[in-house]
Formats: C-alpha cells, sequence, structure tokens
C-alpha cells in the first residue's frame, strides 16, 4: 500500500470515529433524568395541545392525573388559579378552536428545565403563533410554567422563518 493511500485510510478512520463520537455524545447529552422530564413535557403538551381525539374533559383529566401538579405554579399574567385556571382556560379553547394544534420545533433539558419551541395555530388556515414554553419539573409532573409567544406575521421583515 503506498502512501497516499495509507493516509487516506487513516483520515478516513478518524473521520469515522470522530463521527461515531459525536454521535455518541449527542445520545447522551441528557441524563436518565433530564430524557424523562423532556419526554413527559412533550406528552403533556401533546395532550394539552394536540389531541382533539381526545374528549376534552377526559384530556383535562389526564392533565390534572398525570402531568400538572397539585402545587402547579403559573406565571403567565392572563392565566389565574394555578392548574385550575390553566384547565378552564383550554376547556373553553376546546370549545372555541376545535381544531386546536401545535407542533414542537425544538426541544431542550437541562436539570430540572425543560424548554419546547411550538407552532401554535388555532384553526388549520390561520399561521399562528411561535411559542417558547420553559417548564419546571419534579417527580415526573410540572410544577412551574413561563411562557412567552408571538404571531406569525404574514410578512416578514427577512427571509428566516420564525421556525
Amino acid at each position: 500500500m503506498n502512501a497516499q493511500k495509507m493516509l487516506n485510510l487513516i483520515f478516513t478512520g478518524f473521520l469515522v470515529l470522530s463521527f461515531t463520537l459525536v454521535c455518541r455524545a449527542n445520545e447522551n447529552s441528557y441524563s436518565s433524568l433530564e430524557q424523562s422530564n423532556l419526554n413527559k413535557a412533550i406528552y403533556c403538551m401533546e395532550i394539552l395541545e394536540n389531541r382533539n381525539d381526545i374528549e376534552p374533559s377526559k384530556r383535562i383529566n389526564i392533565l390534572r392525573n398525570e402531568c400538572y401538579s397539585d402545587n402547579f405554579v403559573e406565571h403567565s399574567p392572563h392565566i389565574s388559579g394555578g392548574r385550575e385556571g390553566l384547565f378552564s382556560l383550554f376547556l373553553s379553547r376546546y370549545k372555541e378552536y376545535p381544531k386546536l394544534s401545535m407542533s414542537i420545533k425544538r426541544s431542550a433539558s437541562e436539570g430540572d428545565l425543560v424548554w419546547l419551541h411550538l407552532h401554535v395555530k388555532r384553526t388549520p388556515e390561520s399561521l399562528g403563533a411561535a411559542l417558547i414554553h420553559i417548564f419546571r419539573m419534579k417527580d415526573g409532573m410540572v410544577v412551574e410554567h413561563w411562557g412567552v409567544g408571538q404571531p406569525v406575521p404574514e410578512k416578514s421583515k427577512n427571509n428566516n422563518t420564525m421556525f
């Protein structure tokens, strides 16, 4: 084998090893608790915003029993009464917007915090809104929530998308 072929083989091996290590680092970048928190937050948002096939009162029961702590703290100035205020708001949204939907564009987890970047649409034809939710998790339940959002405009002043 000539020197050039040997160098190519070594370089290719180095690239394969580097790629493998990067993939493994990404797979293992979350602790088991962080991955569990992320999975639970995604599950809860699916029930809250996306599962129109489940009767509204059943959705709320799932959220009450599986997702939101009795001691849930909501930081949005538009929602009162902790988790029951949140549930009341969504019961009215389910009636007003029976085709409410969301898609998760990005997600991350660190310690007891989970971030979700969402595209939420009240109707299929609406442009919707870009939302960021931050959840603090404890014992597999959402115990605290912060959120920010902005409507998706018809026209943007740049060529970037919000997602």
